[in-house]
C-alpha cells in the first residue's frame, strides 16, 4: 500500500455538518464576553476570568472557533485551542461549550471537525489533545466519536492528579491524545 492509499484509508469518514441557521467562524475580541457567558452557563467547565476569554479571542483566534447564529451573528458555541509549543503538530483543545439552546444538535461535533480541518489545513497538525475529567461523559463521547470519524487512535493517561489543584473537590484531568489524524480533503 502506498502512502497516498494509506491516507485514503484514514480519511475522515464524514464531517459533522453545522446545524441549520449556524455558521463556523473565527472568534473576535468582541466575542469574549459571550464566550465567557456560555462557559459560565455550561455549569461543567472550569470558568476562567472574563479577561482570559478576551485574551483568548485576541491571541488564539487562529486555533479557536465559534458557532454564530446566521441572523444575529451572536456566538452560541465555541472551542478554544492552541498549538502546543513543544509539539507544533498538536492542537490542544482547551474548552468546548455550547449554549443550552443549541444542545443536542451535534454542534460540538461540527465545531470540533471544523476546527480540526481548519487548523490542519493551515498548520499541518497530525494529533489533537484535550483533558477530560472522569465524570464528564459527554466530553468522553465527543472526543471518542471524533477519533472514530478521523480514523485515529485514542491514548489516555493521567495528566493532572486531583491533588495538584488548589481547590477542594477538583477531579483529576485525563489527557486524551488522538492521533494520527487523517488530513482533511
Amino acid at each position: 500500500m502506498t502512502a497516498a492509499q494509506a491516507d485514503l484509508v484514514r480519511a475522515p469518514q464524514s464531517f459533522v455538518e453545522m446545524p441549520e441557521g449556524l455558521r463556523l467562524d473565527t472568534p473576535e475580541v468582541e466575542d469574549g464576553a459571550a464566550i465567557w457567558r456560555i462557559a459560565r452557563d455550561s455549569r461543567t467547565l472550569d470558568l476562567n476570568s472574563s479577561y482570559s476569554y478576551l485574551l483568548w479571542c485576541r491571541d488564539f483566534a487562529g486555533t479557536s472557533v465559534v458557532a454564530r447564529e446566521e441572523e444575529s451573528a451572536e456566538p452560541v458555541g465555541f472551542i478554544t485551542g492552541y498549538i502546543r509549543p513543544e509539539r507544533p503538530r498538536t492542537l490542544m483543545v482547551w474548552q468546548v461549550a455550547v449554549d443550552e439552546s443549541q444542545r443536542g444538535k451535534g454542534l460540538a461535533s461540527a465545531l470540533l471537525d471544523g476546527l480540526t480541518a481548519k487548523v490542519g489545513a493551515e498548520r499541518g497538525i497530525d494529533s489533537l489533545e484535550t483533558t477530560i475529567s472522569p465524570d464528564n461523559t459527554a466530553s468522553q463521547r465527543l472526543f471518542t466519536s471524533f477519533a472514530e470519524r478521523w480514523g485515529a487512535d485514542v491514548a489516555r493517561s493521567a495528566l493532572f492528579d486531583a491533588g495538584l489543584f488548589p481547590e477542594e473537590g477538583h477531579e483529576p484531568e485525563v489527557l486524551y491524545r488522538i492521533s494520527p489524524l487523517a488530513q482533511a480533503s
